[in-house]
């Protein structure tokens, strides 16, 4: 298969686990919706923390596409997790 394709594939397979991973992350340790939680994170400073913990996910993603010899798909998930670091890093700096 085409090695951009599946770059992109393991890409987006990151960007969701780390999507899911903070969404069930909030809905596990929090008593208050996701949308009040999320707001609650930004205004305290821990957007960050929070969407580093979604990121949890990617290790799952990642090992599994190295277990299947799916290394392509698993750097698509590096590049997903190491955007996300970038993410993380800008919003600390800027705000």
């Amino acid at each position: 298969m085409d090695t951009k394709k599946e770059i992109i594939i393991g890409f987006v397979v990151g960007i969701i686990a780390n999507t899911f991973g903070t969404l069930l992350y909030i809905l596990l340790f929090s008593d208050i919706g996701i949308v009040d939680t999320f707001n609650a994170a930004v205004e305290q400073g821990h957007i960050g923390s929070l969407l580093a913990l979604g990121a949890i996910l990617n290790l799952i993603a990642f090992f599994g596409f190295l277990r299947i010899k799916r290394d392509l798909r698993a750097r698509g998930v590096m590049i997903a997790t190491l955007l996300t670091a970038l993410v993380i890093l800008a919003y600390k700096v800027l705000f």
